[in-house]
């Protein structure tokens, strides 16, 4: 795991394990705020370094979304109290629960864990947390998926995007319009630095870059889609396309960002044709 100073009271964690997932944590004067815990087995080395080096226990615990690398460390911190999106918390109960049981069957350390979902949930709307002198909104930013929420540190201008701003974006299970939306207004906030859910933190001089670059790689990912109804295999053309003919790097994400960009490809396809099936029928 690696870790760094952002702002005063501030740090970053980014994975070594797992496609550069990150988590944050904020420094009260009594207790902290962590935003996410990595990859479970990285999770008590971020416990350590909150609770015995800077000596302050974790009150709460913000889970981005429900996915594991953001959400299955959380046993760690029973104390914590857990907030998270309304829908974050259903799936974590109804998916979370067995997804996790799948893999202790393989992995003695998800034999180990156990789901601890969010007590306190938003819906729509905010939700303020001050810490110390800081003060910390958290409000949904949907799109990568329907339970994803952001935390905006405003003194320091920092967000903690989760998934909503990540190096590819990546939609499947989710909703590229909505993505869309979502990755325009972060851009427009005036930010100082974006805590990505995976890959490097995001300075401000590099902001509007990345904005533009990624709202040009979802144009791309459409204007591909489009093209493939035009061909005799659409679904072999769409696993033809290189990651780095839409903008993005293939490095990006630990290596994963071509398999990522084919299924947000696939996934576009599929949804687009359910779509024109369901029209056709009526």
């Amino acid at each position: 795991m690696q870790k760094e100073r952002v702002s005063d009271n501030v740090y970053w964690f980014q994975s070594e394990v797992y496609a550069q997932v990150t988590a944050g944590v904020i420094i009260g004067p009594q207790w902290a705020v962590l935003i996410d815990t990595l990859m479970p087995e990285e999770t008590p080395e971020i416990k350590y370094f909150i609770e015995e080096e800077l000596m302050v226990p974790v009150r709460y615990l913000i889970n981005t979304h429900h996915h594991a690398d953001h959400s299955w460390g959380n046993c760690n911190f029973p104390e914590a109290t857990v907030i998270g999106h309304e829908l974050c918390r259903e799936l974590m109960l109804n998916r979370s629960q067995s997804a996790l049981a799948e893999a202790g069957k393989n992995n003695p350390l998800f034999r180990s864990l156990c789901i601890q979902e969010p007590q306190i949930t938003i819906a729509q709307g905010s939700l303020f947390l001050r810490i110390g002198k800081k003060h910390l909104k958290v409000f949904p930013t949907p799109g990568h998926s329907d339970d994803s929420v952001s935390a905006f540190l405003e003194d320091d201008r920092i967000l903690f995007s989760g998934d909503a701003f990540m190096p590819i974006p990546y939609f499947v299970g989710g909703d590229i319009d909505v993505l869309t939306e979502t990755i325009t207004e972060i851009g427009q906030m005036g930010l100082e630095n974006i805590i990505q859910g995976h890959g490097d933190v995001v300075l401000r001089g590099e902001i509007e870059e990345v904005t533009n670059s990624h709202l040009d790689y979802l144009k791309s990912v459409r204007k591909l889609v489009r093209t493939a109804f035009r061909r005799r295999n659409p679904l072999d053309f769409l696993r033809s396309q290189l990651v780095e003919d839409s903008g993005k790097p293939r490095i990006s994400m630990g290596g994963l960002a071509q398999d990522l960009h084919i299924r947000n490809l696939q996934w576009l396809y599929l949804s687009e044709l359910k779509k024109k099936k369901e029209s056709s029928d009526n």
